[in-house]
């Protein structure tokens, strides 16, 4: 039942977008975990590696072969059911200087939400209403799920993933391992990663994490038919 309620509310709001929309090639939730279980310096390096993965040549040069409608990026921190925000608002990048300016807003932007919960499915129900009811229209939508752990409160994941799915939209997982939640991986696999070309890359702790989300980036911006050809 849950996933036929929300498959409603979203093919519901879609079309109230579409009337004075931009087109744009990919639109894209970069969501940030925030939950109480990523420390502040492990904060940053997710941060700064998106930072730096935008700032990238090859990120860059993905942007760049998108198409003349280029890349719409919003990012959201998340942690608890009721702990989503957006902290850079919808941004189209086209070019190097683009993604640079998009680059440094996020660089410096604060920690807005610290809980001490993981809802993964509240996150991605929140993020397909974001992509829904913004002013663009992608041929492509996205969500860029990054965390440390599994779900433990909040609407059930795997559900809200196939009900997020059947809206049109993919979900894509980097899963952040720690010695806490080693076999993160499947778990994102299983219940989180979904849709056409869906995929899934992990970090080996955040160290890993600008290496992972650079590549993630990469393959999210050129496409399933590019990076199937790799």
């Amino acid at each position: 039942m849950f996933r036929i309620v929300l498959s409603l509310i979203l093919f519901a709001i879609a079309p109230a977008a579409a009337s004075a929309a931009e087109r744009v090639t990919l639109e894209i939730v970069l969501a940030v975990d925030s939950s109480a279980s990523v420390d502040e310096d492990e904060f940053d390096l997710q941060m700064k590696g998106l930072a730096d993965a935008l700032r990238n040549p090859d990120v860059v040069r993905a942007i760049q072969g998108a198409g003349p409608g280029g890349v719409a990026i919003g990012l959201v921190e998340w942690a608890c059911h009721d702990m989503q925000r957006m902290v850079v608002d919808w941004t189209v990048v086209r070019d190097a200087a683009s993604a640079a300016a998009l680059a440094a807003r996020i660089e410096n932007t604060d920690r807005l939400v610290l809980g001490h919960c993981t809802a993964i499915g509240n996150l991605m129900a929140e993020a397909a209403r974001l992509l829904h009811e913004n002013q663009f229209i992608g041929d492509r939508q996205v969500i860029d799920v990054s965390g440390d752990g599994p779900v433990n409160q909040g609407l059930e994941p795997q559900a809200t993933r196939d009900a997020v799915v059947d809206s049109g939209v993919t979900v894509n997982g980097l899963a952040i391992l720690s010695p806490y939640h080693h076999d993160l991986d499947a778990y994102y696999q299983n219940h989180v990663v979904g849709g056409p070309g869906s995929f899934l890359l992990v970090a080996d702790g955040y160290p890993d994490f600008a290496r992972a989300i650079r590549l993630k980036l990469i393959r999210e911006i050129r496409g399933v038919a590019v990076a199937a050809s790799e």
